[in-house]
């Protein structure tokens, strides 16, 4: 018997017989067809229930009902169906009936089901036979396959039953991934939401491994097409997959950075660009070391290099979005703006990286370095310095942006200090900060993108001697010193706009603000912005409590340290620019003149903690060289005493290391 021929049988005798016996009835025949030996009596039993249900809304929601039909359903029966169906050796039309008729039920069931019986083994047991159905079932059967899948993933316990399945197991949906983009999302909640908890690091490993080698299935699968859906798809999963499980050295990578570099000089549509945008900016955060060469390598010479053009892209889309962004803070779709924008910056940061890089090595060129000529960045002279005003002009946009964000969501004016800003207003329509606002959902200090922005600027702005964009950065210090704050209060997050505020932010901002200080406080209105908003208050406090933990913690991490060592570059350069050393500002030789040069063990390494030591010392050393004679005097235990630490230091490092000489150096400034 046919399948149409049994649908259509029950169509009429439920028209006919509407009553709740009748169809009570029917349901009891359908079970007792379904709990049979014979397979023919199944097959009716199962077509006669599809079509039952079908047809019959008000059944649908009479869960206890549905678990019963469930319940009458013989897994074996399900799966023999599937495996029948899914023979490539058979291309009778029952077979192809049997496979169509076991899916349609599991995707009814699957929707139909309870939540809690949707996690049972005899629904989720069907996923390996469904996934490998897909090569062998009609477009439509294959598109309620995939809708299946994606059903099950979502539940409990569905993602980690499909991301346990092998590589030859995924395979199937993977060849017609680039037909049927819902595949894509059936693998990223897979691998996000089935691969946690794996705490075993063999598990990790081989969990690990199979993701890589789905990517390169994917890879394959989608050479000839523009690939827009399969990079986004990359983008996320390096961006939301556990950390340990993101693949070491991937053999994909310069198949998809080719991929990108293809998309993105064939006339991109805004799907495109945002495609290859994020994925590239995902590869330089995931892979620094491997995937610049690979992005911005130009095998031969041309008028206009890849590496010019691809970065002009992403300058003119950042020029083009930035000034209009602002007002769509609360449309739905500023997460996927900020976040193409986001990666845009972190490609721009990248490019910048490897442009000062290749600077570096034209004016210092090592003995056994390559030529100039064969390294990464072939590009005319002329083109790079149309790149070069052209990323200033548009760093200057983006702060500007940044600078519009910020008093939008903090302070209502430009510049206005934290003391001056009113607080809440209390309204009958409720409280609210006044002379502010911001996004609904997180606040600026919570928004990947002004990290971003502010790591591109800092490059730039450090490295670059032109005085316009750092003048301009001068005019961000508020930004700078409280998101800062923010970041230190909770020790990588914090509040927005400094310590009284209750937005948290897991963001942490304060190397690249330093880095931006380097570049910022060589100009008078970056040292007149940085006292302003108590730079250096804010700036030693964090250098003196690195400085106390290195004496008693055990625990002290070495970014802590290696941020100290930035601090101390950073309130060097202000005090060799100040005249005279302020009194406020020898609370810093006075702590450090107190420091024990720790003989403990650590988790940092020896020579970046003595590295840091020296620094500070340094620093102290300067402050009293500066300081007027009345303050000298008044100071001269403090000399002494950090005489000795000095002295202590450079009995742990080699006399002929360039940090004894370093220390030396201070002594004599001291004896001065």
């Amino acid at each position: 018997m046919d399948i149409s021929d049994v649908s259509n049988i029950q169509v009429e005798n439920t028209d006919e017989n509407g009553s709740s016996e009748t169809k009570t009835s029917s349901i009891e025949k359908i079970q007792q067809l379904l709990k049979t030996k014979d397979d023919t009596s199944r097959f009716v039993g199962l077509a006669l229930l599809k079509s039952v249900l079908d047809n019959s809304p008000e059944l649908q929601s009479e869960k206890e009902v549905i678990v019963s039909l469930w319940d009458s359903i013989s897994p074996k029966f399900l799966d023999r169906l599937l495996r029948t169906g899914s023979d490539s050796s058979s291309e009778q039309k029952s077979s192809r009936d049997m496979l169509d008729l076991a899916v349609a039920v599991i995707h009814t069931f699957a929707v139909l089901l309870p939540d809690d019986a949707k996690q049972d083994a005899k629904l989720l047991a069907r996923i390996p036979r469904l996934a490998k159905a897909v090569l062998y079932s009609s477009k439509e059967t294959t598109q309620v396959i995939i809708e299946t899948l994606l059903t099950l993933v979502a539940v409990p316990g569905g993602a980690k039953s499909f991301a346990d399945l092998d590589v030859e197991d995924w395979t199937p949906l993977i060849e017609i991934a680039p037909e049927h983009a819902h595949v894509l999302t059936i693998f990223i909640w897979a691998w996000e939401r089935g691969t946690t908890g794996l705490e075993d690091e063999a598990a990790r490993e081989a969990m690990r491994t199979k993701i890589d080698q789905g990517i390169q299935a994917f890879v394959s699968s989608f050479i000839g097409t523009d690939a827009t859906s399969l990079l986004e798809f990359v983008s996320h999963i390096l961006r939301n997959l556990n950390e340990n499980l993101i693949p070491h050295n991937p053999k994909w990578l310069g198949s998809v950075t080719k991929l990108i570099r293809n998309l993105s000089t064939n006339r991109p549509t805004a799907a495109s660009r945002s495609a290859y945008t994020n994925c590239a900016g995902a590869l330089l955060l995931i892979y620094p070391e491997s995937t610049p060469q690979l992005l911005f390598l130009d095998e031969k010479d041309s008028p206009k290099p890849f590496s010019y053009l691809f970065i002009n892209l992403i300058l003119v889309d950042l020029r083009a979005t930035l000034p209009s962004l602002l007002g769509k803070l609360n449309d739905p779709e500023y997460p996927r703006i900020s976040q193409r924008l986001t990666s845009a910056l972190d490609i721009l940061t990248a490019f910048i990286g490897q442009l000062i890089s290749w600077m570096e090595e034209l004016d210092n060129p090592r003995p056994d370095a390559k030529k100039p000529s064969d390294s990464w960045l072939r590009m005319s002279p002329d083109l790079v310095l149309k790149l070069s005003s052209s990323i200033a002009e548009t760093l200057s946009v983006t702060m500007e942006y940044l600078r519009d964000r910020w008093d939008a969501s903090v302070a209502g004016a430009r510049g206005l200090h934290p003391e001056a800003r009113v607080g809440s207003a209390h309204t009958h329509f409720g409280s609210h900060k006044t002379l502010a606002w911001d996004t609904k959902d997180e606040g600026a200090a919570t928004d990947a993108f002004i990290l971003s922005a502010i790591r591109a600027i800092a490059l730039w702005v450090r490295d670059d001697d032109g005085d316009v964009l750092r003048k301009e950065g001068a005019g961000l210090m508020d930004m700078f010193m409280e998101l800062y704050q923010s970041s230190s209060s909770s020790g990588g997050g914090g509040g927005e706009g400094g310590s009284d505020s209750s937005q948290p932010s897991s963001l942490d901002y304060r190397l690249p603000i330093l880095a931006a200080l380097e570049g910022i406080l060589r100009t008078s209105k970056g040292l007149e912005a940085f006292a302003s908003y108590e730079g250096w208050k804010i700036l030693s406090g964090d250098m003196l409590r690195i400085l106390e933990e290195s004496s008693a913690s055990t625990t002290l991490q070495e970014a802590d340290v290696v941020r100290g060592t930035r601090i101390a570059l950073v309130l060097q350069i202000v005090a060799e620019s100040e005249g005279a050393t302020p009194e406020d500002w020898m609370d810093v030789v006075t702590a450090v003149a107190a420091h024990d040069v720790p003989i403990v063990e650590s988790g940092v390494r020896d020579e970046v903690l003595v590295d840091f030591q020296t620094d500070v010392l340094q620093l102290a050393a300067t402050l009293l060289s500066n300081a007027n004679p009345g303050m000298k005097r008044r100071y001269v235990h403090s000399t002494h005493a950090i005489r000795g630490v000095a002295e202590q230091l450079k009995g742990r490092v080699d006399g002929n290391s360039d940090t004894a000489k370093e220390l030396e150096y201070m002594l004599s400034k001291l004896d001065a």
